[in-house]
């Protein structure tokens, strides 16, 4: 009864933090402005499918994406068998499925045993190419510190959590032999029957504290990694699906334009459209100099960054030694992001703390490197857009600040003067057209 009840308090405590943390999260992506998303709800699901489910863009990798997909399947699939450890853990009772099965039950424990194993051979080799291989883009500058252990840290957890599930039917086996109460005869498994004979020889307490700290230890990892997510980049286990579905169904080239200076050009061009009495407009900002700034959008694409830095190793910017990395602009982003949430919950609203994402967090020369090639976004497994962040920050530095290369000024006041790039007044641009016909 003891165990019972320690067990549901540990379940009611972990979904209640685990509720508190997401309704944090959801509220910082609810920091950002609106969106608008057009396209039909099939093109949407089609994305949530092919990238959040089947893994599409990673595939384009074939060796990583094999390994995360065994890591990503062994890890969703065994935690199929959680509810049966949740019912046993509040009922007080031991493979309460295994009966009610019969002959299919084996079955799925030995498949569940042959992705546990490979789910920890392929973290295993995850971490041999992160602290022994030094993949380059696994081991760039803004991996440093605290992401690189984070990244370890959950490798280490998967390997822990996988091996107590293995020793805990390898040591339950032993038991079924022993004919302990409660232990019901299920036979050996795939895996766990490999190691099974290591406890052979021993008592039948011993085996049983064996079996029931490796239970134990499984189900604490699970509620404890459940509650982790909120503060590590695995928080894309969860974000994957939404952010996929919400991903950009228009070209990649096309830029959200902003109407206001459309119908400033309109004007320029064809100026007899103009309106004939100006309408009084309220103040309007362009650009986006902090996270509140951005669209949820963005906000929901820092937190389902994966930090995987296939954006930032395709990037012509970053491989001509240039500052820039996209995966830095979504880590940033998610960092400034948090800072603000936390002073929210500190004050209840955000105070001006003399930060933002602009300068504080990405700098200008960053920003000024981007090439707008969409590489970064075309590699991204989730459909991240680094690069419409990137947009919203330089319109802020030159619409707002009057902050720009001398060249691009240039061009600037050409396009202002002249309606076009380049130093011709319109009649000369039209006399030269008119030389040309001639």
């Amino acid at each position: 009864m003891l165990s019972q009840i320690l067990f549901i308090l540990l379940v009611t405590a972990s979904l209640f933090l685990a509720f508190k943390n997401g309704k944090e999260i959801y509220r910082n992506i609810k920091l950002g402005r609106k969106r608008n998303f057009n396209g039909p709800s099939s093109a949407r699901w089609k994305n949530l499918f092919l990238l959040a489910f089947g893994q599409k863009k990673m595939f384009q990798r074939p060796i990583p994406a094999l390994l995360h997909f065994v890591v990503y399947a062994g890890f969703i699939i065994i935690n199929i068998e959680m509810l049966e450890i949740v019912l046993d853990g509040i009922l007080g009772t031991h493979r309460l499925f295994a009966p009610k099965l019969g002959n299919l039950y084996p079955v799925l424990i030995n498949a569940f045993e042959v992705l546990a194993l490979g789910v920890l051979l392929a973290c295993a080799i995850f971490i041999i190419r992160r602290i022994i291989l030094n993949i380059p883009r696994l081991v760039q500058k803004e991996l440093a510190g605290w992401p690189k252990q984070d990244a370890l840290i959950i490798l280490v957890t998967e390997i822990v959590l996988m091996s107590c599930f293995l020793i805990m039917n390898a040591a339950d086996y032993q038991l079924q032999q022993a004919n302990v109460a409660g232990y019901h005869e299920v036979g050996s498994f795939a895996i766990s029957g490999l190691i099974s004979p290591w406890f052979a020889n021993m008592d039948t307490s011993s085996l049983i504290i064996v079996e029931r700290t490796a239970w134990w230890i499984h189900i604490i990892g699970v509620f404890a990694f459940l509650n982790y997510l909120a503060y590590s980049k695995h928080l894309h286990i969860i974000l994957a699906f939404p952010n996929a579905y919400y991903a950009r169904l228009e070209p990649l080239g096309e830029l959200d334009n902003m109407e206001n200076i459309q119908k400033e050009v309109l004007y320029m061009m064809e100026p007899d459209k103009m309106p004939t009495e100006a309408n009084e407009e309220t103040e309007q900002h362009f650009g986006a100099k902090d996270v509140m700034d951005l669209t949820w959008k963005n906000l929901l694409d820092a937190y389902a960054c994966t930090e995987c830095g296939r954006c930032t190793d395709v990037c012509p910017a970053n491989q001509t030694g240039k500052k820039l990395s996209p995966r830095k602009i979504m880590m940033d982003t998610r960092d400034r992001l948090e800072e603000v949430g936390k002073i929210i919950n500190k004050e209840k609203e955000f105070f001006d703390d003399g930060k933002s994402l602009l300068h504080d967090y990405i700098t200008e020369e960053e920003l000024r490197a981007c090439t707008t090639c969409n590489a970064c976004v075309q590699a991204c497994p989730v459909s991240i857009e680094p690069l419409d962040i990137i947009y919203q920050l330089r319109r802020q530095l030159i619409m707002e600040e009057s902050k720009a290369p001398q060249e691009w000024n240039v061009m600037f006041n050409n396009i202002e003067n002249n309606m076009a790039p380049w130093q011709f007044s319109p009649d000369d641009r039209d006399k030269w057209a008119q030389e040309l016909e001639g």
